[in-house]
């Protein structure tokens, strides 16, 4: 026997349905049956009955088509085959009842078979029917009328349903533990990738915020220091060692500048990787899907720590995804605005807009998202708003203010650039 998948229907024997103790089952259930035939035909011979060799052939007859039916793979498969082989081991089993009263012990194998070759409600149709010729069998054979020709047939069909439903019970519930244990694995797979990426991508911010505000703006200084220095030079010839030490110099600092920048480039978060935040910021715009998105940029874009454009683009991704679930909005703006000290990134939409008293408090049905942005805008020191009333649009602004040493950088970086081009001797002499 093998183990059922359903309440009203058994599972059919598979290579994964049978574990091991359903194949300890099935054999037991052989050995039962076999070992049923041979002592009916065993005592026919010792008793010298006078139908003993109708009754060697029925046994024989009777363990044909059952070995048959267990072997053929359509049995198992199709329940239309599986009916045609309990309706033949009856009819070989009828046989056997009609020339021997032994045979009536075959009833008790049969029961579990009939049980899990049909729907729980034939199966058990069946089980009262092999029951009643089973008794009909007995007193065909016997001159007495006992309780127990009655009593043992019903109560071994009563038994063998109570024992196949405990056992579809049992397995319907290692199943179930089964596939949460099978669950529990593969969510623990992703949550370790998960973590893995998280980290990889933390390190690689990580590692671009160290290049870009050490190394980077430590060669713009470099190259800052050498400019100096050469307008303090006193006027030497052209072909000066010294001067000519200072321009190579600034050649090797030029050069790894822009090394240490494409470094910077290449561990920037996937989202950066292609361009600049605003350029992000617009593509994002444009893959949204359901309402139409526009993106705007105000003042003089500068080159943000890695940190800052991950959290503003994060936070933009995050109030997009809020407007296209939530919002219901026809129009939504995105707004990144440089100022001299801080950037500020503004999502308005047109939606249905909220109570934002109720998602801080926890009394509506708020997600994670607006904590989230929250907590991201305040680790950067910034300052985190939610405007919305129901039925008057969405507005979400996050202000981060540039931290002192990347404003400093900033300005030598661009005295460097200003430096590589020419300029008016008089603003040389002013710088």
């Amino acid at each position: 026997m093998t183990a059922p998948v359903s309440p009203a229907r058994p599972a059919r024997p598979t290579a994964r349905a049978l574990t091991p103790v359903s194949k300890v089952l099935r054999l037991c259930l052989h050995a039962l049956l076999f070992g049923l035939l041979a002592l009916a035909a065993g005592r026919a011979v010792t008793d010298s009955a006078p139908r003993a060799g109708w009754v060697i052939a029925a046994c024989a007859v009777l363990a044909a088509v059952y070995a048959g039916g267990v072997r053929a793979p359509a049995v198992h498969s199709s329940p239309r085959a599986g009916a045609l082989w309990l309706a033949g081991l009856g009819a070989a089993w009828a046989a056997l009842l009609v020339v021997c009263p032994d045979g009536l012990w075959i009833a008790f194998p049969l029961y579990f078979l009939e049980l899990h070759l049909l729907r729980l409600r034939w199966g058990v149709t069946a089980v009262a029917v092999t029951a009643c010729a089973a008794i009909a069998g007995f007193l065909a054979h016997s001159s007495s009328v006992t309780p127990g020709a009655f009593l043992g047939p019903l109560l071994g069909g009563a038994v063998a349903v109570a024992t196949v439903l405990g056992y579809q019970a049992l397995y319907r519930e290692s199943e179930r533990r089964r596939e949460l244990i099978e669950e529990l694995i593969t969510t623990r797979a992703e949550l370790a990738a998960a973590e893995r990426g998280a980290g990889i991508l933390a390190e690689r911010e990580r590692l671009a915020r160290e290049i870009h505000d050490t190394l980077a703006q430590g060669l713009s200084s470099i190259q800052l220091l050498l400019r100096a220095a050469e307008r303090a030079l006193p006027a030497l010839p052209a072909q000066a060692p010294a001067l000519e030490h200072i321009a190579r110099a600034r050649e090797a600092a030029q050069e790894n500048l822009a090394e240490a920048r494409r470094f910077v480039r290449a561990l920037t978060p996937p989202d950066l990787e292609r361009g600049s935040l605003a350029a992000a910021l617009e593509r994002l715009c444009a893959g949204v899907p359901g309402p139409r998105v526009r993106f705007s940029l105000s003042g003089s874009p500068r080159v943000l720590p890695t940190p800052y454009e991950v959290a503003l683009l994060r936070i933009a991704q995050s109030a997009l995804a809020n407007v296209v679930r939530h919002a219901r909005a026809g129009r939504a703006e995105i707004t990144l605005t440089f100022m001299d000290a801080s950037v500020t990134l503004d999502i308005v939409d047109d939606g249905h807009g909220f109570d934002p008293s109720s998602v801080a408090s926890g009394a509506g049905d708020g997600g994670f998202g607006l904590p989230a942005m929250r907590s991201r805008a305040e680790t950067l020191g910034g300052l985190f708003t939610v405007e919305s009333d129901p039925g008057q649009g969405t507005a979400v602004a996050v202000t981060l203010p540039l931290p002192l040493e990347h404003l400093e950088h900033a300005d030598q970086a661009d005295r460097v650039e200003q430096a590589d081009h020419p300029v008016h001797p008089d603003a040389v002499e002013a710088l």
